[in-house]
């Protein structure tokens, strides 16, 4: 069974205009969102678009059984103002993201989108966490560590007290945390996606080095590419911890890591550094990994055989990383 952790949703061409005029009027012409037909949702599930077939070939052709959807992450506009436009789309995004696994039961698992808005308590994005999860079975929520999206002001590290109603509710509903950045309002000095990886690797030291993990032990994170920087540059945060213990390595594997990284040898690096239990597969296919390798033939996303051919973990540790981790961290029945 192979379950892919990291995906996100493949809508039509309404939701983005409708983005769009929210940020033209400012929420001046109320919040209504078009009507979408079931047929519409559908046709648009399978759009060529980013890749060299629509996303369920893409799935279909690498074997992925389920995918965890989620929204795609540069458009949630967390930074935007007023906030009430930011909490109208996502509300939108998810219920879209749950027609599409409805019609999909046996394909797509969905993940919601955090009405986060910058400068705001985190406490004001739960209700809509809340009714995800309790009215619709979404199994957990990106988590922006930079709702200001890198706009020159900081959020707090997820280390601190300003998250601390998230990973309550959290772990009230039992849902798993997915650690997201979003979009970047610098983009000459760093576009979105390196954005994604300097906030992740800051939100994974900043989970490390404060006592998220000691203060809420069932918290269930998994971290996007990798943690960013951390698996490169562990020994030097480990080191450091030997002299001001608790140790950083051992506290990095109470966190899972998804495999989004298009090259063999650092999905190599990832398994070593935190372990085949740690690690959970993810290709976020279709995406900005869909792209033609021109070396392999293959899209840089296709990494299930780099996991295969590994040769330093058993065959049992393979099916774990696939899909038996996330099966079991996002309760995916098998059906």
């Amino acid at each position: 069974m192979i379950v892919d952790c990291h995906g996100h949703v493949s809508a039509p061409a309404e939701l983005w205009v409708y983005k769009s005029l929210l940020l033209s009027h400012r929420g001046e012409h109320g919040k209504r969102f078009p009507d979408l037909t079931d047929e519409e949702i559908l046709t648009h599930t399978n759009k060529k678009e980013m890749a060299p077939c629509g996303h369920l070939d893409m799935l279909d052709r690498v074997g992925t059984n389920y995918q965890l959807l989620s929204p795609r992450p540069f458009q949630m506009m967390h930074s935007e103002k007023p906030a009430k436009l930011v909490h109208w789309y996502m509300e939108e995004v998810n219920d879209l993201i749950a027609r599409q696994c409805a019609l999909y039961p046996g394909r797509f698992v969905p993940m919601a989108g955090l009405p986060q808005t910058a400068g705001d308590p985190i406490a004001q994005a739960l209700p809509e966490l809340e009714r995800c999860v309790t009215k619709m079975g979404f199994r957990g929520c990106l988590i922006n560590p930079d709702p200001y999206e890198n706009s020159g002001e900081k959020a707090p590290p997820m280390g601190d007290r300003y998250w601390y109603p998230l990973y309550e509710k959290m772990c009230e509903l039992d849902v798993v945390g997915h650690i997201h950045s979003a979009s970047s309002r610098l983009v000459e000095r760093e576009p979105y996606s390196l954005h994604f990886i300097n906030e992740e690797t800051t939100a994974v030291y900043g989970l490390i080095k404060s006592t998220v993990l000691d203060d809420f032990p069932e918290l269930k994170i998994v971290v996007s590419h990798a943690g960013g920087a951390i698996p490169y540059q562990v020994g030097r945060f480990d080191s450091a911890s030997v002299r001001r213990p608790p140790r950083f390595l051992h506290r990095l594997r109470r966190l899972y890591f998804d495999t989004v990284l298009y090259s063999r040898e650092a999905i190599d690096l990832l398994i070593k550094v935190v372990g085949p239990d740690r690690c959970v597969f993810g290709a976020e296919m279709p995406g900005v990994g869909s792209a033609i390798n021109p070396e392999t033939g293959e899209t840089f996303d296709t990494i299930i055989p780099h996991i295969r051919d590994c040769d330093f973990i058993t065959e049992d540790e393979k099916t774990a990383i696939l899909g038996g981790n996330a099966m079991k961290l996002f309760k995916i029945d098998d059906e």
